[in-house]
């Protein structure tokens, strides 16, 4: 049975301690406290160990746009990584808007509300290591430097531009120095709406926001 889980932190250097009060802990060991069982693997449930860890540090804001940890404006995000503390893959952000997307500004893009703020737990997680056998990292909460938020906004506006220009099919992983566009969608059938090479409707994949390593690999130093 799954217990109640942990109560909304009320500063950040309360979530900071929480955080680390589990480092080096495993995940079986995190399920085992929330009264709930570890996945075999996480091809079906990619988002199983941050909702554990949300559980316990106290994250409210479920699935509403707004950050993890509202009251704090504080986001949550995990990143697996190797042996040597080098990020595996690239973080998830948010959706990127495909339509409706004329006159938006930096400052107020999701992406840019979501990296306002950030908490950043590594999980020691490459795939020989058994999910319930993954490792709990060191924490960090992070703001972007003016230099990181300053190369972001440049992708980003790179990226939109692209969008509102109808160039959406156009944009590849290599798109943008830290920032990218990818496909997120469960299969290829999945489409939304977007706006085509002359501004006429079209249907294509959902997108979203990620973070390129090579950019959580600065963070990452700083730990």
């Amino acid at each position: 049975m799954k217990l109640e889980a942990a109560s909304a932190p009320q500063s950040e250097a309360e979530l900071l301690n929480r955080a680390m009060q589990i480092a080096g802990l495993n995940l079986a060991q995190l399920a085992q406290m929330a009264g709930v069982s570890v996945p075999d693997n996480l091809l079906r449930d990619k988002g199983w160990s941050g909702q554990l860890l949300e559980w316990h540090l106290g994250a409210t804001a479920g699935s509403k746009p707004v950050p993890d940890f509202e009251l704090l404006g504080i986001e949550l995000k995990t990143i697996p990584v190797d042996r040597n503390g080098q990020p595996l893959e690239t973080t998830y952000v948010c959706v990127a808007p495909l339509t409706d997307c004329s006159g938006q500004i930096w400052q107020a893009s999701p992406v840019r509300v979501k990296l306002n703020r950030v908490l950043w737990i590594p999980i020691l997680a490459e795939r020989d290591i058994p999910v319930a056998q993954r490792i709990i990292g060191y924490p960090i909460i992070w703001s972007p430097t003016p230099e990181q938020d300053q190369a972001l906004q440049a992708d980003w506006e790179e990226l939109m531009d692209m969008i509102v220009l109808g160039k959406v099919n156009q944009i590849t992983a290599r798109t943008g120095e830290y920032l990218q566009i990818r496909p997120k969608a469960a299969n290829s059938r999945v489409k939304t709406s977007g706006i085509g090479q002359f501004g006429e409707p079209i249907e294509t994949l959902p997108r979203g926001f990620y973070l390129k390593k090579s950019f959580t690999r600065q963070i990452l130093a700083m730990i």
